[in-house]
């Protein structure tokens, strides 16, 4: 895929504010992942069928934090090749405006998993 200049500098410094702040992000959703300590005694608290399902989604979400993590990083190994840009099922080129919302995506927006 090619883009001009200012458009890959764009994309460039979007993937790598990512990488920044991605961590910071997987560290706090980490922490509110950990089991909750409930007040049984207290009225109104969370039930304890509430906190493991807020843990649970706690967890998911770190673990999509992680795998974005991942595909910032490989966006950031290939943003120089022609393999930046290209969707890795129909090997169409991904629209500027795709990447411009997720830098790091690998499918175009027909090939998108649902």
């Amino acid at each position: 895929m090619s883009f001009s200049d200012k458009e890959l500098n764009e994309l460039k410094e979007k993937l790598f504010e990512l990488e920044k702040s991605l961590p910071t992000d997987i560290q706090t959703a980490q922490e509110s992942a950990k089991p909750v300590e409930l007040d049984q005694t207290a009225f109104g608290r969370v039930s304890r069928v509430d906190a493991i399902q807020q843990q649970q989604m706690q967890k998911a979400a770190v673990e999509r934090l992680q795998l974005r993590l991942k595909q910032v990083k490989t966006a950031l190994g290939k943003i120089d090749s022609d393999l930046f840009g290209c969707c890795i099922k129909c090997e169409e080129p991904i629209s500027f405006k795709r990447l411009q919302a997720r830098p790091e995506s690998v499918h175009c927006i027909n090939c998108a998993p649902g």
